[in-house]
């Protein structure tokens, strides 16, 4: 037989998904989902820690924002990096950096500790959810890719609401330290799996020259491939320009800004809600543990919304899916405001809320590591959440900010609706950009 030149994403779209490709889903879902409990801890906890401490809670606003400077600086930083050294190595350090910081935050003395300890933890954070999101997504099929990448974030709404749920019970049992124990102990446990069972990433390794290597791997990932002795992997992509000069350029600088933005007015949104509905719950005459079990339902809505999302995506217009997420999110946070009075209403108001902010939120990497190259998917998608990432800074903040005018608690949420609309404007400006260059380009 002639030898033969393979497209590595052909092979992957045409196989069926195997056993390793579950294997990788699964490793890269427990990651995410130790990243939304780490990240959302802080707001479960806080209660409790004003109360322990006697502190006020504007006082917690720095504490609050911690991680999320983190996650910002962690995301630019590691996106250039994986597209440097590879994906899977920064995954290790990102995880082993974010279990230890949350263990060293439970023994913190006090705010100014907690939030050092929360930035540093916050920078693996950022570094772990980027380049899980860039490595499933490489190893997915493409006409399945935004399901299987949006199933995997799932992890992270999956993740906080566990860290409502548990939170319900340790805090009163074990004390809010025991939180954030937990949020080290579980991620430091997933590192001997990721060592042994997460391949770096095939695209990677052939954009880089490791066409053995890359052999080696397709041969166990997927076993009904049959390669000759002088078949060759090849990487058929016209852009190879390296990391942030792609994502930069004048090709993809538009789009570049209008997902950030996307992403950021969603984050603001995100935590805002998950970092000071507990208090604000709390506000209108529900005790401690009921707050925390209703805000839990916001996150967990992202189990459903995700996938649904996802399919969606792989089936109409991406842009225009959530783009209308994002809608639905701005009708439901201000319904949220006028059910307060009503325990039931709230409830499902919060659960549905949940839905359309996290299949939106969750889906937007999907959306963004399908539309840079491998050259510079990792910085682009990591750089997309770091910019976004200040929305999540702007949302803890925004909070304290709020709280301090006194605002009636509908005002409050009318006024959170408002990014929802500004996520769906720059989503349909990004269509809208990207197909105008396509026709350019023809």
């Amino acid at each position: 037989m002639s030898a033969r030149q393979l497209d590595v994403g052909e092979l992957i779209n045409r196989e069926r998904f195997s056993a390793r490709q579950w294997r990788i889903l699964i490793l890269c879902f427990l990651i995410v989902l130790c990243d939304g409990f780490d990240t959302a801890a802080i707001g479960y906890i806080a209660p409790a820690v004003i109360r322990d401490w006697g502190v006020a809670r504007t006082q917690l606003g720095p504490v609050m924002s911690a991680a999320l400077w983190g996650l910002a600086a962690g995301a630019l930083l590691a996106g250039p990096l994986a597209d440097r050294i590879g994906r899977k190595r920064v995954l290790l350090g990102a995880v082993s950096l974010f279990g230890a910081m949350s263990i060293a935050a439970a023994g913190a003395a006090d705010l100014s500790a907690l939030a050092w300890l929360r930035f540093a933890t916050g920078l693996g954070l950022g570094a772990a959810m980027a380049n899980a999101v860039t490595l499933m997504s490489e190893y997915s099929p493409e006409p399945r890719r935004a399901f299987i990448v949006s199933a995997m974030f799932c992890g992270f709404p999956l993740g906080a609401a566990c860290g409502g749920l548990l939170a319900s019970w340790l805090v009163p049992h074990a004390g809010w330290r025991s939180v954030l124990l937990l949020g080290g102990v579980a991620p430091l446990l997933l590192l001997p799996a990721m060592w042994l069972l997460l391949p770096e990433s095939l695209r990677f390794l052939l954009l880089r020259g490791g066409n053995g290597e890359a052999r080696r791997i397709l041969k166990r990932l997927l076993p009904g491939v049959r390669l000759g002795d002088g078949d060759r992997l090849v990487l058929r992509e016209a852009d190879r320009t390296p990391g942030l000069r792609l994502v930069w350029s004048a090709d993809y600088r538009t789009g570049t800004l209008l997902l950030a933005a996307a992403y950021f007015m969603g984050l603001l949104i995100f935590y805002l809600l998950t970092s000071w509905l507990p208090i604000l719950i709390s506000d209108s005459g529900m005790d401690l543990r009921q707050a925390a079990l209703l805000t839990a339902l916001f996150p967990f809505g992202g189990l459903l919304g995700s996938t649904l999302t996802g399919w969606l995506m792989d089936r109409y217009d991406a842009h225009r899916v959530l783009a209308l997420a994002y809608l639905l999110t701005g009708a439901l946070v201000f319904c949220i405001g006028q059910a307060l009075d009503n325990h039931g209403l709230l409830a499902l108001t919060i659960c549905l809320a949940g839905i359309a902010m996290n299949g939106a939120q969750a889906s937007m990497p999907s959306l963004a590591a399908a539309y840079y190259p491998t050259a510079g998917r990792a910085s682009g998608v990591a750089w997309m959440m770091g910019i976004g990432r200040f929305g999540g800074i702007a949302g803890a903040l925004l909070g304290a900010t709020l709280l301090k005018f006194h605002l009636s608690l509908p005002l409050f949420f009318a006024l959170l609706s408002l990014p929802a609309l500004l996520a769906a404007a720059a989503l349909l400006l990004k269509r809208r950009a990207v197909a105008i260059g396509r026709r350019a380009w023809a």
